[in-house]
């Protein structure tokens, strides 16, 4: 029987596409893949978070500036440094106050003790650490540089370009910069009055910069722990494929070797995925390759012995000829070696084609096929040839359209004359020889029936052995090879159809050959 003529055409590649289970491509791909997708998405999320935060505190900053401006305008310096004092202490602000030269009339940190303080060169060694990660972080989000808080050291307006914008412009103006440590500080200065002051409003909002490093960190755990998880899994998923490989190459090799008849490629049942399809499919092929040899090896035994009496025969009678003075007997030896040669001629020819029918029909492409035109076809052109031997062929066929097959015309052609020149030799003299199709489903059956003496239920598998010949007492021997219908038999396996042998089914003497074959789609 032929390989199956194609990959896609493999069932149990169907049956892999639509399975729902996850296959070895996406197993791998998802443990790889998500890790990095969490990172990304972390790193995505902690930017998005620290911009939602910074925007709080700008608009806070923003409404502090704007109600502290609007409070200090037409109140006493008395008031002004207590509102100062009071302000920075509760909101942890620090409020300087310039005039309209420009000048710093106050201070919140002059006035009363520090809200809060910037972290010395110390503090910024210590948390070295942190402060890479933030620039590591500020790089990988693509986020803008910011300029460094420095406290200038004659503190005047030109010294803050905010409190000049808003000087100008008469609006509040905020401006983020960093402080030593890595954490923001932000700015905002806004006009008080009429008469030029400008309060200066200064924040360094220490809990931004912990919230997302604390986010950051849960992120980071996250994702050590996937990764974690991850090469567990691709050591798993390592261990699953390297280990039935592992045993489909012992396997292999063991079969290569053929030391062992008895080996048998694992076949993974319970794998779904590819390797699970893999080691179905090498144990198939090994299953398909030693019944090749088999058969291959059985086939040269059976030609061996096939040839062996013929050349036997011809050997007898050509060494004969140069002892025998007789014209009568000579020329009957010439008659026998002539005979021995036609048939050796008949042995070669068919073994030649029995050997290569499977290998060429699995290179052929399939065409439909009309099997009620073909046997049509054949019967005329037998009749035209008198190649029936004054048997009566009837056709109980229509040509409806109904009978298309897919398959190698020359081929199905051949089974067909085999079957006809098997039915001639066992018909009587003027007997009468059916052919007929019928349709069983999605299938279609062709039966050639005879009237000669039957065939023996225990001889109806024999008849398709290679070289098996049972003829007619009245035919001459050596005229067939006994391939012809195991010649049959193995185009109609190609085809994925059978061919068989049975009884006529009426009641009446004779034998009936029934090609079956699947209808075209």
């Amino acid at each position: 029987m032929a390989e199956p003529r194609g990959l896609r055409d493999d069932p149990r590649l169907r049956k892999l596409r639509w399975s729902n289970h996850l296959s070895l491509t996406g197993r791998i791909l998802l443990v790889n893949v998500l890790p990095l997708v969490l990172l990304g998405g972390g790193v995505l999320y902690l930017d998005s978070y620290r911009k939602s935060l910074l925007d709080e505190r700008f608009k806070l900053a923003l409404v502090e500036a704007q109600i502290t401006a609007e409070a200090l305008a037409g109140a006493t310096p008395q008031r002004q440094e207590a509102l100062l004092i009071q302000i920075g202490k509760e909101q942890r602000l620090r409020l300087r106050v310039y005039n309209a030269d420009g000048e710093l009339e106050a201070d919140s940190f002059s006035l009363a003790a520090p809200s809060f303080a910037l972290p010395d060169a110390a503090d910024v060694d210590r948390d070295a650490f942190a402060l890479q990660l933030d620039r590591l972080f500020d790089r990988v989000v693509d986020a803008p540089s910011l300029p460094d808080y420095v406290e200038p050291p004659r503190d005047d307006v030109a010294d803050w370009p905010e409190l000049t914008r808003a000087r100008e412009e008469s609006l509040t103006q905020i401006v983020l910069r960093d402080a030593p440590d890595g954490t923001h500080v932000i700015n905002a200065a806004a006009p008080v009055g009429l008469d030029g002051d400008t309060l200066l409003l200064t924040r360094n909002p220490v809990d931004i910069t912990e919230r997302v490093r604390a986010a950051r960190t849960t992120v980071a755990v996250i994702v050590l722990l996937f990764l974690l998880v991850s090469t567990l899994l691709s050591l798993f998923l390592a261990r699953t494929i390297v280990r039935p490989l592992r045993e489909l190459v012992e396997a292999a090799v063991r079969v290569r070797q053929g030391r062992d008849r008895r080996v048998e490629v694992p076949r993974l049942p319970d794998r779904h995925d590819e390797i699970g399809m893999l080691a179905r499919a090498v144990s198939d092929m090994t299953g398909a390759l030693r019944t090749r040899i088999d058969a291959v090896e059985s086939f040269a035994a059976d030609v061996a012995h096939e040839i062996k009496n013929p050349l036997a025969s011809l050997r007898s009678a050509t060494e004969s000829l140069a002892k025998v003075d007789d014209p009568a007997l000579r020329a009957q030896l010439l008659d026998i070696a002539t005979h021995d040669v036609r048939r050796i001629d008949r042995l070669v020819t068919e073994i030649s084609d029995a050997s290569r029918i499977d290998a060429e029909i699995s290179r052929t492409e399939f065409e439909r096929l009309d099997l009620s035109a073909l046997v049509q076809n054949v019967v005329a052109s037998r009749e035209a040839r008198d190649e029936n031997a004054g048997r009566r062929v009837n056709l109980a066929v229509q040509n409806d359209g109904l009978w298309q097959v897919m398959g190698v015309g020359m081929r199905l052609e051949r089974v067909l004359q085999n079957l006809l020149d098997n039915a001639v030799s066992f018909s009587p003299p003027g007997g009468e020889i059916l052919v007929t199709l019928k349709r069983r489903d999605n299938r279609i059956v062709l039966s050639v029936c005879d009237e000669g003496p039957g065939i023996s239920e225990d001889k109806r598998e024999k008849v398709f052995l290679r070289f098996h010949s049972d003829r007619p007492e009245s035919e001459d021997f050596g005229n067939h090879s006994g391939l012809g219908l195991a010649i049959g038999r193995a185009i109609a396996e190609a085809h994925e159809g059978t061919l068989t042998a049975h009884g006529r089914g009426d009641g009446t003497d004779g034998a009936c050959l029934s090609l079956n074959l699947p209808a075209a789609a």
